[in-house]
Formats: structure tokens, sequence, C-alpha cells
């Protein structure tokens, strides 16, 4: 029987109710305290999931407190994150893991130093979408990867989020930040670490967006950061995959991932989910066969109500939290977690020079590296799940 660590919550948002919700599925963590800035937040958070509520400083400094669960805004997660760490506790962040690649490589520094564990979301990548794509592609079903292509578009997160001004604030903001991290991590696990990015960036959308829900429904807010951009990855393996991240697109039906390799093409499912089939091609002309996920554990539809994001199918998989478990569980059996310190830094290295080469319309080559994340098999997963 798994330990269940004890975890606090910062940040009261938007997001928090999905790691609540991931109570029901995951036996190795509880929520058990939370903090926020906004005082009023926290207590509401509090009363409705029956824990206790605490100041910041003394939630971090909460002897009983196990693991941080970091759910701030993007430009609060690293002050978080360090103090979490250099108050003993492991910590487990919402994406992105900093804002700037120097404060990331940071908090991997200090992890290490303290032999703390860093975490970092997203964890869709361990779901039934990208570990059958991972495990065809160790099996060499379409041999070597050469190219690949990706598309993340929508109108942008004010249609859904009822606080989205980070996202289109000038130093924080973009798909390359929001959606990035989804894409991004994905093609890592599936293809190793990238050695070079070239990129382009523009704003095409309007320069004021519209919150479309919750308080602040119909405010205007000012877009500081592009809105749009276009990458080429050149990974270490020598694939070079092309992605385009974008808030400036009303519909679309190409939220997958399409590799293209030696031997034929597979179709990987949107990796902001969790479940959906793997498609294979082996010859032109061929039809596609369809690899399901569903009775994957990680993979098994558990959502049945229509999400705002546009091309979702109206039944999903989220296990989100995933990544949570499967560090608290690594914590116990002193493994390496797969949403780890290393992966993440060099993701929000890829981050940040997608950024600097849409603006200095050059080429950048990565300062970091990481390992492949090994395949997360189904008797792994069900020592996690309930």
């Amino acid at each position: 029987m798994n330990k269940i660590f004890k975890v606090g919550l910062i940040g009261c948002g938007h997001i928090a109710e999905t790691y609540f919700r991931a109570h029901k599925y995951f036996n190795n963590f509880k929520i058990i305290k939370c903090a926020d800035i906004n005082s009023e937040a926290a207590k509401k958070c509090a009363k409705r999931y029956n824990i206790e509520n605490l100041p910041v400083n003394n939630l971090l400094k909460d002897k009983n407190i196990e693991i941080i669960l970091n759910l701030t805004p993007p430009k609060a997660h690293f002050q978080i994150a360090k103090k979490s760490l250099l108050n003993g506790k492991h910590v487990y962040s919402e994406k992105p893991l900093s804002i700037n690649l120097f404060e990331g490589k940071e908090l991997l520094k200090i992890s290490q130093k303290k032999k703390l564990y860093l975490g970092n979301a997203p964890d869709t990548f361990l779901g039934g979408g990208n570990q059958k794509s991972k495990e065809l592609l160790e099996n060499k079903i379409i041999g070597k990867v050469n190219l690949g292509n990706a598309i993340f578009a929508f109108p942008g997160v004010q249609s859904y989020h009822p606080n989205p001004e980070p996202w289109f604030a000038k130093k924080e903001g973009g798909p390359v930040i929001d959606m990035g991290p989804y894409y991004l991590t994905a093609l890592v696990n599936l293809l190793g670490p990238a050695k070079e990015v070239k990129a382009a960036s523009l704003m095409k959308g309007a320069s004021f967006r519209t919150i479309g829900i919750g308080p602040k429904k119909g405010k205007k807010i000012k877009v500081e950061c592009p809105t749009t951009y276009f990458t080429t990855i050149v990974f270490k393996n020598n694939s070079i995959i092309r992605l385009t991240l974008s808030f400036d697109v009303i519909a679309h039906q190409r939220n997958h991932i399409e590799l293209y390799g030696t031997k034929g093409s597979m179709i990987v499912p949107d990796p902001n989910m969790f479940g959906g089939s793997v498609f294979v091609c082996k010859k032109l002309g061929s039809p596609w066969k369809e690899f399901k996920t569903t009775k994957m554990p990680l993979g098994r539809i558990n959502i049945r109500t229509q999400s705002s994001r546009a091309n979702e199918s109206p039944t999903n998989a989220n296990y989100r939290g995933v990544g949570l478990a499967e560090m608290a569980y690594c914590i116990e059996n002193k493994k390496i977690h797969r949403c780890n310190g290393e992966v993440s830094v060099h993701v929000l290295d890829l981050i940040q020079s997608t950024m600097i080469s849409a603006k200095t319309n050059k080429p950048i080559k990565m300062s970091t590296t990481c390992k492949i994340p090994k395949h997360f098999s189904q008797k792994e997963i069900k020592k996690i799940l309930k």
C-alpha cells in the first residue's frame, strides 16, 4: 500500500478544482491545506473542500506538509517553487516551470543540491494517447521519424479562462507559454531532446481581447505579446518538426501531432488530452489502422461534458494530477519521476528559444538537454490508481 503524501496547495484559482478531482483517481496524495495571496479565495477553497487555509508563508513552513502544489499564475511559479524547496518541501508546479530559463535552471540546481523532487505539468503525456504512441514508436512501427507537423490553434484563452490576463502580457504571455508546454513535452517524450529552434511570430488578432466567462465577463484586456508562432524544431535524433501555436484561429480540425517516418506515418492524439486513438498508415492509399486507448487506465473516458475548447470531443479522458501522483510514488520508491525538473527545464529552454528566435529572426541552439522519460507501464499506473 502506498504512502499518502500530505500536500499543501498554493494558488486557489481556476485550475485548483482539477487537482481536488484527482483525489477520485489516485491513492497516494491528499491536499490537506491551502493558501493564496487573496485570502478570500483561500477561505472559499478551504470551505468548499473542508480543509484548512493558511497564509502563504505559514503553509510553506508547515512541518506537516511534504509536497507543495504550486498553482499560482506563471510569473509567481519561480518564487513559490524556490521558497518551497528552501523550506525542505518537494514541489509540483503548473506549467510553465518559470517564465525564463535562468530561473528554471536555478530551481533545478536547488532541488538537486537539497535532494528534493521538482515536478512540473503538463502530465498529459502520461496518458493513454501519448504512451501508446511511444510504445509504437519504440517498436519502430513507422521506422525512423524524419519529419512531423503539429498545430494548436483556437480563438484565445480569454474564451474559457476567467483570469486570462497573464497569457496576453508582454513577458509571460502568448500561446507558446500557454499551450506550447503540452506539445513540446509530448514531442520530447516521443523523440527526445531538441538541439535547435527557428521561429517566427505575429499578432494577427485584435489588439484587445474580451473575457468570455466569470465575474469579469465583457472586460477588454490589452494584447501585449505575439498571438501566433510558427516554429521549426530540430531534434538531436535529426527529426524535424513544424509546430504552429495560435490564439488567432476560430476553428480547425488538427489538434493532433503527425509524425512521418521511413516506414509510415502516425497521428498522435491531442497532447492536451489523455486519451484518443493513435492512427498509423504504412502504405500510400492504404487505410489508417486505429489503436484505441479507451481500455488503458489513463485512456478511459471519464468526462462526459462538452469542453469550451474547439474540436474537443464531448467525451474525454482527463486524469490531470497523475504527474503529482507519479512523483509521490517515485519519492517513496526512490525512482526518477517522469514530469521531472530536467525535462521541464528543457521544455522551458524550447519555449524561451522559440520566443527569442521569433524576435531576432535567428536560429537558437538549445543550452540544455534531458533524458527521454521512460515508458509509463500499465503495471506502474495501476499502483497509483484507486
